[in-house]
Order: C-alpha cells, then sequence, then structure tokens
C-alpha cells in the first residue's frame, strides 16, 4: 500500500521523524538520501520526503503489506504523527 502526505517540514526533518517513529519499532534496512526503509516482522516500510514547489516536502510512505494490516496503521499513524508536527492543536483520532 501507499500513502502520502504535503507537509511543511524539511525533507530532513520528516525522515528524523520516521526514524524515532519506526527505529524504535522496527531495524533499518536501507538509507539512502531522501529515503529510508526498515524492516521487521510485520514487514517493510519505506519512507520517502522530497521537496515539492515551494516550501512543501511530499512524504511517501510504502508498504509491502496488502490492504489494512498492522504496518499500514502504523504507516498512517506516522503521517498523523507528522501532521502533528506541523500543526500541534491537531488531534490524533483513529484506530491506527
Amino acid at each position: 500500500m501507499k500513502y502520502f502526505h504535503r507537509a511543511t517540514l524539511s525533507p530532513d526533518e520528516v525522515l528524523a521523524a520516521a526514524k524515532a517513529f519506526f527505529g524504535s519499532r522496527m531495524a533499518p534496512a536501507e538509507e539512502a538520501p531522501r529515503r529510508r526503509v526498515y524492516a521487521g516482522p510485520l514487514g517493510k516500510v519505506t519512507v520517502a520526503a522530497r521537496a515539492e514547489g515551494g516550501h512543501y516536502t511530499f512524504v511517501e510512505v510504502s508498504t509491502d503489506q496488502v490492504g489494512e494490516s498492522e504496518l499500514d496503521r502504523l504507516a498512517k499513524r506516522f503521517l498523523a504523527e507528522v501532521h502533528k508536527q506541523v500543526e500541534p492543536a491537531h488531534e490524533l483520532r483513529g484506530a491506527y
């Protein structure tokens, strides 16, 4: 599955957030200039962040799972956490 979000954080800030979020749950599997891959018993998740027009960063999170797996819920939770960094008043809701 693939998920995306546009944020006003820099790509480096997004990747640091990914390291903090997924690094405590999964082992780092690959590191590239604007991309991180984490793997664990749940599967593999890839986080990519690239600068987009203006002051936005395009964040793409993809998993190797199909449908609504536990890893997909973690991916969506990560994107919600990124949104909360930009907008601290945002309330995190949902079953993920």
